[in-house]
């Protein structure tokens, strides 16, 4: 269960609790004060102790909730923080002379601080780990000088042609000073290298650093870096390195000029000289937006020069990127596309196909949980060949697909029970004050739904014939009326599972009928008066049959949907 959910099992909605929008005024909250309190006020109870006891309960809640929206001050609070935000000792203090703009100015001012002092305090671990892999044995056999074409090895030859483990944590030193120690190993065919590297960033200014960079492996690296935002809209940095090696000092320098060109778009023009590199010159675009993600490259140098263009296409609703590029130059051309999914909160995987000529077929597979990352390149073909481009899109597909519903799809279900056991369990007290409460005010409409409903009919209005809450059958597409009487939330132990896990709303509903209209707003039903939640957790949904101008009417919505009633679309029309 997600903190979300959680945090209305714990807190009261004031808003669905008055059936009011967010954006309501104070006139219609005014209004809405008074309906209810007409309907739950003690006074319009004192023939039964037991039900004026629970329509005090219930008034001081309803009451509570005006206090609070019908305030400025502490509606925004409210908006802000929560109702446990104006439980908070010496809120009220501090915010009784400022506006509501100032109240949430202030609160996100406070928010940045907490985060930049917990970002500051982390010691902010990142790794990757790279495996290259040598897989063109799978398609291209290769035979040496002892080798013939009548005696082919039965198993292809796979094997790790290179690793790279990289590594590095960071620790604040001062507000302004932070140390960063990374190390990284590798292997390649054989020969392996590793190289320690001490760096500290000095916060200069709000506009700038600069950073003093000290290294060992393959023979002492002394390097510097200087960041400054020059305006609103861009920045620069520049750095230079000197390696020590037996055969000399070897300079390298590198600068970059970024600016924003609109909301979406920044420019870089990058100038690299020395080092191992070579160098260059590249211009570079980048366009970020809520859909796409474009990446444009010019580069003008030694030893390559070249033009790369990559888009990337963001479907949030899949938890899932696509992405399609390509690249040539004086190296060759490359075209590569592939897909990265997110599997969890923290953790994602991706594949990426690369096709090109001379560099072949090869497959990019990676995993990242947080700040950590395995990448596997597989060098699958040294030749463009239908087969292992196939073979490259298709296995991976295939295998995330098995993987998916035999493996992470029971995980994760099971994990989403478990959680949802646990806040059930760490809030049953909560859970089953709610459910009593809503039974109660279940037990104080019924006087003002017998008025409302016999002045509807009267008129040929809107008339709740059946409104049922919770989860819906298997395979079906609406709760399925039985003919209880109206507003009856118990169910006996004799039902079946299923329908211990919806309630009746009927007289709820009908008591939020005005004027032969219903509106109910685009949030959780459960907060609404008369309504809890018979399953924590479960996705649920409100089905109501009702009757207007003498005509059936019927509509199955879900939980968080916006309600409004009468439609005509809604007729159940009459079989001859």
């Amino acid at each position: 269960m997600d903190e979300d959910t959680e945090k209305l099992l714990l807190e009261d909605n004031y808003y669905q609790l008055l059936n009011i929008s967010k954006t309501a005024t104070l006139d219609e909250i005014n209004s809405a004060y008074r309906r209810f309190s007409r309907m739950f006020h003690p006074d319009k109870h004192t023939s039964d102790p037991n039900r004026q006891k629970w329509a005090e309960q219930i008034f001081n809640k309803v009451k509570e909730a005006y206090e609070v929206l019908s305030d400025s001050q502490k509606r925004a609070i409210y908006d802000t923080l929560g109702k446990r935000g104006l439980e908070v000792d010496g809120w009220e203090v501090i915010f009784r002379t400022r506006t509501p703009r100032e109240i949430r100015e202030e609160y996100e001012r406070l928010k940045r601080e907490r985060e930049e002092r917990r970002l500051q305090q982390s010691a902010n671990p990142r790794g990757t780990i790279t495996l290259s892999v040598n897989a063109t044995d799978l398609f291209t056999k290769y035979y040496d000088e002892y080798g013939t074409a009548d005696d082919p090895p039965l198993i292809p030859t796979i094997e790790v042609s290179g690793m790279t483990i990289q590594q590095s944590i960071d620790a604040p030193v001062t507000l302004r000073n932070t140390v960063t120690l990374s190390g990284n190993i590798s292997t390649q065919n054989g020969i392996g290298t590793g190289t320690v590297n001490v760096c500290n960033r000095h916060l200069n200014s709000e506009k700038g650093y600069t950073e003093y960079e000290f290294g060992i492996g393959n023979g002492p690296l002394l390097g510097f870096k200087l960041f400054r935002s020059l305006s609103r809209l861009m920045f620069c940095n520049c750095g230079t390195v000197l390696q020590f090696t037996p055969r000399g000092i070897t300079p390298s320098f590198a600068s970059t000029l970024a600016l924003q060109l609109d909301a979406h778009s920044v420019g870089y023009l990058t100038y690299r000289a020395g080092g191992r590199g070579g160098s260059s010159m590249s211009s570079i675009y980048v366009r970020n937006t809520g859909k796409y993600y474009t990446h444009t490259v010019v580069q003008i140098g030694s030893p390559y020069s070249l033009i790369s263009f990559s888009i990337m296409r963001k479907l949030p609703n899949y938890d899932m990127k696509l992405r399609l590029g390509l690249k040539f130059g004086t190296f060759g051309v490359m075209a590569e596309y592939g897909a990265e999914k997110k599997v969890s909160q923290h953790s994602k995987v991706s594949a990426v196909v690369t096709v090109g000529v001379p560099s072949g077929v090869m497959l990019k597979l990676k995993w990242t949980c947080s700040s950590q990352s395995i990448v596997m390149p597989i060098h699958l073909c040294e030749e463009v060949m239908p087969s292992p481009v196939f073979y490259a899109t298709c296995v991976p597909l295939i295998t995330w697909l098995v993987l998916k519903k035999l493996v992470l799809d029971p995980i994760s279900k099971e994990r989403q029970e478990r959680e949802r056991q646990r806040a059930m369990e760490a809030n049953y007290e909560r859970l089953q004050e709610m459910q009593r409460q809503a039974r109660a005010m279940i037990e104080l409409m019924r006087e003002t739904y017998s008025r409302i409903r016999t002045a509807e009919e009267k008129k040929k209005g809107l008339v709740i014939i059946k409104a049922v809450y919770g989860k819906l059958p298997a395979g079906e597409t609406s709760h399925e009326m039985t003919p209880d009487e109206a507003g009856d939330t118990s169910v006996s132990p004799e039902s079946p599972s299923l329908y211990r896990e919806i309630i009746d709303v009927t007289i709820a509903i009908q008591c939020l009928v005005r004027d032969s209209r219903l509106e109910l707003l685009e949030a959780s039903k459960s907060e609404l008066p008369g309504f809890f939640d018979p399953c924590v957790g479960e996705e649920k949904h409100l089905t109501i049959k009702y009757m207007f101008h003498n005509n059936l009417h019927c509509c199955t919505v879900a939980d968080t949907q916006a309600v409004v009633l009468p439609r005509t679309s809604h007729r159940i029309k009459s079989r001859s």
